[in-house]
């Protein structure tokens, strides 16, 4: 079937000599690989390698047979150009994280207009500011929205957030987060990207509240991998 649909970029694999396998969450269809042949090798055809960058936002006509395999691109245009996500090299790593953050997290082969429009206003945002140092870490905890485990928020008062059942809890058990986690968690629960210069964290904090979200991810998606990418995120911020 063919389809038009909006795309943002998870991953692009070079594949033998000349092909690339493409990752993309999509509008209509969710997540979907393809496979673009010889289009390393190729200098006129409509498709170009530059296209297929970590968050590049696009619009696709593709064919996509749901069958499992790899589909492909008849088409592609970016539709929202970046003005500093692939050329800052901080925001380019920290684009470079969140990818494979989502490549390891994202396992749900359809349609989820809810997720793509946060991606799609997420990546927006993020190009156009400056003051970014906490953006990774609210994207972090708001993808927990659609992937089905954002924190329980009704007990907030307590003292405690148990990371294994995602509630604030009066009592300390084995999952229990330490008290700066914590209070960061509850700095960042509840805002939006445009409050984020109201969280003052230092590099210590930053770095143990990513850790901790990942654990709490790893808790919650079987089979989640931490990122590779985490160990140059850190060493740009420190």
């Amino acid at each position: 079937m063919l389809v038009t649909t909006k795309a943002i970029v998870i991953s692009a694999i070079k594949y033998g000599e000349a092909d690339l396998i493409v990752r993309c969450f999509t509008e209509e269809a969710g997540l979907k690989s393809y496979i673009l042949r010889r289009i390393l090798k190729s200098k006129k055809g409509k498709l170009r390698t530059a296209m297929f960058q970590p968050a590049s936002q696009l619009e696709l006509v593709a064919v996509h047979k749901d069958k499992g395999t790899l589909e492909s691109i008849r088409e592609a245009k970016v539709i929202q150009p970046y003005l500093s996500l692939h050329t800052d090299v901080l925001k380019s790593s920290v684009v470079l994280f969140l990818s494979e953050m989502l490549r390891n997290a994202i396992q749900e082969e359809e349609e989820n207009r809810a997720l793509y429009a946060f991606l799609e206003h997420a990546f927006l945002w993020f190009d156009l500011h400056e003051q970014t140092a906490n953006f990774h870490l609210l994207f972090l905890l708001e993808l927990t929205k659609y992937l089905g485990f954002y924190p329980d928020t009704s007990e907030l008062h307590h003292a405690h957030f148990n990371l294994e059942t995602g509630i604030f809890e009066p009592v300390e058990s084995f999952y229990s987060i330490s008290e700066e986690n914590l209070h960061t968690l509850k700095q960042l629960l509840g805002i939006n990207f445009d409050a984020l210069t109201t969280v003052k964290l230092n590099q210590k904090r930053r770095a143990d509240f990513v850790n901790m979200l990942l654990a709490y991810y790893e808790l919650h998606l079987h089979g989640f991998k931490k990122p590779k990418s985490l160990a140059v995120l850190t060493a740009l911020f420190n």
